[in-house]
């Protein structure tokens, strides 16, 4: 299950970031309902861990295809990689919500989703940055190094030395 890397160029990070809140935030929400949907079928807690997995290999999946334009399918790697950082995103959400409770013994719904989402937000941006520049980078690089320097420059917009330093 190797990426398979195409000529296409990566997005640049604000395109990146809009398409990752879009597939995650739609992987997101449509984990939602189906986690709903299962816990009528099983407990809840086996019916999240089975479609916490599932949207993760879902989603890791369209990271690689649009978000970062890796080109192909992700590898196992990257999978596993992406899982990691899911988990220490579930993990900053969870210690924020730890504190809170340490803090405040009943902290009210709004004052609970404030924190839950601000905590969520942190998390998403580290997630995106750990996927944009370590878990999907090595493609990119791959496939930048692939192409011949003489490629990518036209022959038109070549120029001597001397066009570029009048000193030369």
């Amino acid at each position: 299950m190797e990426t398979g890397h195409s000529s296409q160029q990566a997005p640049g990070a604000v395109l990146a970031f809009a398409r990752f809140v879009l597939c995650g935030g739609g992987v997101g929400v449509a984990s939602s309902f189906a986690v709903a949907g299962l816990a009528s079928l099983m407990p809840w807690i086996l019916a999240n861990a089975l479609i916490t997995v599932a949207s993760t290999l879902l989603a890791t999946e369209l990271h690689a295809r649009f978000t970062f334009g890796a080109g192909g399918r992700a590898t196992w790697r990257q999978h596993w990689q992406s899982a990691g950082s899911a988990a220490a995103a579930y993990a900053v959400t969870s210690i924020a919500m730890l504190i809170l409770q340490l803090l405040a013994s009943s902290p009210g719904a709004v004052v609970e989703q404030v924190v839950y989402l601000s905590a969520s937000g942190l998390a998403g941006i580290g997630r995106f940055v750990v996927l944009r520049l370590v878990v999907f980078a090595r493609g990119r690089a791959q496939a930048a190094a692939s192409v011949p320097v003489a490629a990518v420059v036209p022959a038109q917009a070549r120029v001597g030395a001397e066009a570029l330093c009048p000193a030369a």
